[in-house]
C-alpha cells in the first residue's frame, strides 16, 4: 500500500500478487496458494495490523474490532519449523503463513520497548520499528523516504540560494 492519504495504491490487487509477495518475504513458507477468501483474510490482517500500529504510535487504545482479527488469525495453524545447516525453514500454507503474520505483529506490538514510529514523509504513511541508535531515524526507509526528502531540501536550499543572489544590489559578493 502506498501512502494511506490522498490517492492511495494499494500493491497487492489479488491472490497472484499476494503469492508472489508471501514468496519473496524470506522467513515465510512459500510457495503458497491463495484464492479470493484468503486473500481477502490478508487484506484484513494487514489493516488490522496497520490500525493497532497506529494506535501504538499515537498512544491510543487498541480498536478493539482490529484486535479480533488480529487475535483470531493469529490462533490459527502454525507454520512447520525445521532446522537444518542453512538455517530454519518454514512450510505451510497461506493460512499458516497468516497466522506466523500475525503472531509477528502481536509480538511487536506487545512489546513496550518496541520504537514504532509514522515515516516523517509527509505523504508517506508507513509505519516502521525504529531500531536505530536513540531511536532517531525519521524515515521509513532511506532508499525511499529519505533520499526524497534530502532532495527536496538540497532543492529548497538551492532555490533559496539563487534568489539571495538575484536579490543582491551589483558590486556585492
Amino acid at each position: 500500500m502506498t501512502s494511506r492519504r490522498d490517492d492511495p495504491l494499494d500493491a497487492l490487487s489479488g491472490p497472484a500478487d499476494l503469492e508472489r509477495w508471501v514468496a519473496q518475504c524470506d522467513p515465510l513458507p512459500a510457495p503458497v496458494a491463495a484464492d479470493a477468501d484468503t486473500f481477502e483474510s490478508a487484506l484484513s490482517l494487514r489493516e488490522a495490523i496497520y490500525r493497532l500500529a497506529l494506535d501504538r504510535v499515537l498512544a491510543r487504545p487498541f480498536d478493539p474490532d482490529s484486535l479480533e482479527i488480529v487475535n483470531d488469525t493469529a490462533a490459527g495453524p502454525v507454520p512447520t519449523i525445521k532446522l537444518s545447516d542453512a538455517g530454519q525453514h518454514l512450510s505451510g500454507d497461506l493460512l499458516a503463513v497468516l497466522s506466523h503474520i500475525a503472531r509477528s505483529g502481536i509480538a511487536v506490538l506487545a512489546d513496550p520497548d518496541a520504537c514504532l514510529k509514522e515515516c516523517g514523509r509527509d505523504d508517506c504513511t508507513r509505519i516502521y520499528l525504529d531500531r536505530s541508535r536513540g531511536a532517531r531515524r525519521t524515515w521509513c526507509g532511506m532508499d525511499e523516504c529519505g533520499n526524497r526528502v534530502k532532495a527536496a531540501a538540497y532543492r529548497a536550499r538551492r532555490r533559496a540560494s539563487a534568489t539571495a543572489e538575484e536579490r543582491r544590489p551589483e558590486g556585492t559578493t
